[in-house]
C-alpha cells in the first residue's frame, strides 16, 4: 500500500481507501453485518487505514460497523464520517449549529468512539457554505475533543471553492473520475495553495467505469442507479456522475480502445484518479470482498502515459463534457 498526506490534517492515509455506502451489501438490498465485517477487516489487512462512512448510510448501520472495526483492531485506522443528510426536508434552514452538534454526538455514540478523526458536512445546500456560524460550531466541537478535523463533501466545484475559504476546513470530498474532470482545473490549484486534502469519491461513476455494464444491464428497485438517473431522489451527479447511461456506455467503449487489453478498465479508472498528485486518496466502495480485492489490484499496474491521459481527456471533451462539465 502507498500512503499520501491528507492535506493539513497531517494524517498519512492509504491512497486507495474505502467508501462504505454499500459495504453491507448491494444498494437497496439491506445491510449484512457479517459481510460488512469481512470487507472492513480484509481492507485493514491489506493496508487500508482510512475509511469513509456517513450516518445516513443504511440508517447508521454502516457507521456502526466501522466503529466496531476500529475498536477491534490494534492498527491505527482513521474514520471519516458525515452529517447533515438526516435533515428533512433537506434545505438550508434545517442546518442549525445545535442540530449538527446532535448529529455529531449521535455518531460518537453509534461508533463507540471518543473522537471522530474527520467529520464532514454531507453535501449540504449551497447556501450553507456561506454561513460562518455553521463552521464555527465545528471549531467548538474540535476544542471539546469530539472531532479532530473538519471537512466537507460537495456536489459542485463552486461549493468546494467556497468551503476552503474557512481556515478550519481541512479536506474536501468531491466526485472526480474519468467522467468528471472539472475539479482538476481551478479547484485543485486552490486546494494545493491551502494544503487541502482531497478525497476522490464516486471514482468509478457508480460502476460505469468498471466496464462491466451494457445496454441490457438491470438494477434493483432500491438501487439509486435505477431510481435516480434524472435526480428524482437526490443530486443527479451522484448517479453515474450525472452522465446519461447510454452516453456513458459509448464513452466506455471508446476508453477500452486506448488501453492494452490486458488491463481491466476498473483498475485504469482508479489509476487515472491517482495520477493527480493533488488527490490524497480515492475511496471506491465494495459490496463484496471480491470488489475490494479488485480495487486493490490497481496498486500493481503501471502509471498511465501522457499519451493515454491525453486520450482520456479527448474522449471526455467529445462525449462527456457537453452535458456534464458546466453543471458540477
Amino acid at each position: 500500500m502507498n500512503y499520501r498526506t491528507l492535506g493539513k490534517t497531517g494524517l498519512k492515509v492509504s491512497e486507495i481507501s474505502l467508501g462504505t455506502w454499500q459495504v453491507g451489501g448491494k444498494w437497496g438490498s439491506g445491510f449484512d453485518y457479517k459481510n460488512a465485517d469481512r470487507i472492513l477487516n480484509e481492507a485493514v489487512d491489506a493496508g487500508i487505514n482510512f475509511i469513509d462512512t456517513a450516518d445516513v448510510y443504511e440508517n447508521r448501520k454502516s457507521e456502526k460497523a466501522v466503529g466496531k472495526l476500529i475498536r477491534s483492531r490494534k492498527e491505527k485506522i482513521y474514520i471519516a464520517t458525515k452529517c447533515g443528510r438526516f435533515i428533512n426536508p433537506h434545505h438550508n434552514k434545517g442546518y442549525q449549529p445545535k442540530a449538527l452538534r446532535k448529529y455529531v454526538e449521535r455518531s460518537l455514540r453509534n461508533t463507540g468512539l471518543d473522537r471522530i478523526d474527520l467529520i464532514q458536512l454531507h453535501c449540504p445546500p449551497t447556501e450553507v457554505y456561506y454561513r460562518q456560524e455553521i463552521f464555527e460550531e465545528f471549531e467548538k466541537l474540535k476544542k471539546e475533543g469530539k472531532v479532530a478535523n473538519l471537512g466537507v463533501s460537495v456536489e459542485k466545484v463552486e461549493e468546494a471553492l467556497k468551503a476552503i475559504e474557512y481556515p478550519n476546513v481541512t479536506t474536501v470530498q468531491i466526485i472526480f473520475n474519468m467522467f468528471r474532470h472539472r475539479p482538476a482545473e481551478l479547484f485543485f490549484q486552490e486546494a494545493k495553495k491551502r494544503n487541502i486534502g482531497i478525497l476522490a469519491r464516486v471514482p468509478l461513476a457508480s460502476g460505469l467505469l468498471t466496464g462491466k455494464f451494457n445496454k441490457t444491464s438491470t438494477f434493483s428497485e432500491g438501487d439509486h442507479r435505477q431510481f435516480n438517473r434524472k435526480g428524482e431522489a437526490f443530486d443527479q451527479g451522484e448517479t453515474f456522475s450525472g452522465v446519461d447511461y447510454k452516453t456513458g456506455l459509448k464513452a466506455v467503449e471508446q476508453l477500452r480502445k486506448i488501453f492494452p487489453k490486458k488491463y481491466e478498465l476498473v483498475h485504469l479508472a482508479l489509476k487515472w484518479v491517482l495520477m493527480f498528485e493533488e488527490v490524497s486518496c480515492v475511496i471506491p466502495g465494495a459490496s463484496k470482498v471480491e470488489q475490494l480485492h479488485s480495487n486493490l489490484e490497481t496498486l500493481n499496474i503501471r502509471n498511465l502515459s501522457k499519451k493515454e491521459m491525453s486520450a482520456v481527456s479527448k474522449i471526455y471533451d467529445k462525449i462527456i463534457r457537453p452535458s456534464v462539465h458546466h453543471r458540477w
